[in-house]
């Protein structure tokens, strides 16, 4: 039964949380049809709320952008802010893929511009803390977030922990190590 505007606000959050899951297991190619599927509407609606691929990535990955947001408002450091990528990039590659490499749609360059900002915060005491090599620039940061990013995306759940990690060091960024889970 379609239940035309008064559902909207509805359809829209039942979209976004269908694009996540969607994302998170098949990645930012995903076919929009899955998105719309899961979330119980038709294409269509998914098309009246967010016109690109771009749009809805770019919405189903806010909230993560916010979270880092939020821990740097909080003191959070470079270190924190990295790990904390980490462990969504980790669950979701899509989340990195979407910011890095859809950033001509509108949303996913506000989201790349987010954690531009969010990386040239924590930059400077990153460096004095030995997180990331003194000469590194927030767009080396950034290049190393996409490099991990990329090597995620062909990785089965299972090997994305250790991959990470590895690229980490690979790259000289120093992250606390991980506790193991019990």
């Amino acid at each position: 039964m379609n239940r035309g505007p008064a559902a909207a606000a509805e359809n829209r959050a039942a979209l976004i949380a269908a694009a996540r899951e969607i994302f998170a297991e098949q990645g930012v190619d995903a076919p929009l049809s899955a998105i719309a599927k899961r979330a119980g509407v038709g294409q269509g609606s998914l098309y009246r709320h967010f016109p690109t691929r771009g749009a809805i990535a770019g919405a189903a990955f806010d909230a993560n952008v916010a979270d880092i947001e939020r821990l740097v408002a909080d003191g959070g450091t470079l270190a924190e802010v990295l790990g904390m990528v980490e462990e969504q990039a980790t669950s979701s590659p899509a989340l990195i893929d979407v910011t890095l490499h859809h950033s001509g749609e509108a949303r996913a360059a506000q989201l790349q511009e987010r954690m531009m900002a969010l990386i040239e915060a924590t930059l400077p005491a990153g460096r004095v803390a030995g997180t990331v090599p003194e000469h590194f620039t927030a767009d080396d940061v950034m290049l190393c977030v996409r490099l991990v990013a990329s090597a995620l995306a062909e990785s089965s759940l299972d090997e994305r922990v250790p991959l990470v990690r590895r690229s980490w060091q690979l790259l000289g960024v120093r992250l606390p190590d991980k506790a193991e889970p019990e």
